[in-house]
C-alpha cells in the first residue's frame, strides 16, 4: 500500500513539474513582452526591454503582432530572430560554428547564424581530390529583426513581410499560441 502512495505522489510531483515547465517562469531566463499595449515609437520601433535586463538574462522573448521573436545578447551584440526555427520550435543553444555565432535547434540540429539567419550545413565537394567537410550556407532561412538601442532601451523594427523566409511558415502557424505551440 505504501508503494502505491509513493508512486501516486511521484506522478503528482511530475505532473506539477510539467505544468511549471509548460507555463514557464517569467523570472528565470526568458521574459516576454507584447506589442499589445507596448510602447510603439513614432518611427515604428517597438520597445522590447531595457538593455541591462537583456544583458543579464542573455535572451528575452517578445511578441510583435502575435509573432514570437527572441532577442539574444551574445558576445557584446544584440540579435533578434523569429523564435521558431525554419522547421519547428526554436529552443536552442548558441554555438560557435566556423567563426560564426549560431543557434542549434535541439531536435533537428539545424544551425542558424545569429547575424544573418543563414542555415548552415557541413558538406564535402566530391570533386576535390581529398574532400574534407566544410561549413556551407543553405541561404537565409530564418527571419532576423533589426535591433535599435536608444538611451538604454532595446527596440525592434517591425518585420518587412514583403520578403518571405522559411521561418515565416512556423511563425504564422504558431502565431498567438496556435496548436502544438510547445510540441516539437
Amino acid at each position: 500500500m505504501l508503494d502505491l502512495i509513493i508512486l501516486g505522489l511521484h506522478f503528482f510531483i511530475c505532473f506539477l513539474i510539467s505544468i511549471a515547465i509548460w507555463c514557464g517562469s517569467k523570472d528565470v531566463d526568458l521574459h516576454s513582452s507584447s506589442t499589445e499595449g507596448a510602447d510603439i515609437e513614432p518611427d515604428g520601433l517597438i520597445f522590447i526591454g531595457k538593455e541591462e535586463d537583456i544583458k543579464k538574462s542573455q535572451r528575452i522573448t517578445a511578441k510583435i503582432d502575435g509573432r514570437e521573436i527572441v532577442v539574444f545578447y551574445h558576445e557584446g551584440k544584440f540579435h533578434a530572430l523569429d523564435s521558431r526555427c525554419y522547421r519547428k520550435i526554436f529552443a536552442c543553444v548558441i554555438s560557435d560554428i566556423d567563426g560564426q555565432a549560431c543557434i542549434v535547434c535541439p531536435w533537428h540540429k539545424f544551425k542558424i547564424t545569429l547575424e544573418t539567419g543563414e542555415g548552415l550545413y557541413e558538406g564535402i565537394n566530391p570533386l576535390e581530390p581529398s574532400p574534407t567537410p566544410k561549413w556551407q550556407s543553405k541561404g537565409v532561412k530564418q527571419r532576423i529583426h533589426k535591433i535599435t538601442i536608444d538611451n538604454g532601451n532595446v527596440y525592434v523594427s517591425p518585420p518587412d513581410l514583403s520578403v518571405s523566409f522559411d521561418s515565416d511558415y512556423y511563425a504564422d502557424k504558431y502565431k498567438n499560441g496556435g496548436e502544438l505551440a510547445m510540441g516539437k
